[in-house]
């Protein structure tokens, strides 16, 4: 005796469902061009520091606010110490 397929069940919602037939290929591709992608992908260690995205922008302008110094050094002048004779 043949066995009878069982019937596909879909367990998920209504609004999850999506019509392909109707998908546009590539719907976003201009706007991406024109926009940019920015994405960044921080280490592991950096993101456990931030709680949001919001948090990490924060953090970014604050440190674009700084005034950017610049630590060099400085030469010593090439002037001969002049030696200061007793009168």
């Amino acid at each position: 005796m043949k066995r009878k397929r069982e019937a596909f069940s879909d367990d998920l919602r209504p609004e999850y469902t999506f019509d392909y037939s109707k998908a546009v290929r590539g719907k976003y591709y201009r706007r991406l061009l024109t926009e940019g992608a920015n994405v960044v992908v921080l280490e592991p260690d950096v993101a456990k520091a931030f709680r949001d995205s919001a948090a990490v922008n924060h953090a970014l302008r604050s440190l674009l606010k700084k005034p950017h110094s610049s630590r060099s050094l400085t030469a010593r002048s090439s002037r001969t110490a002049q030696k200061h004779t007793a009168a």
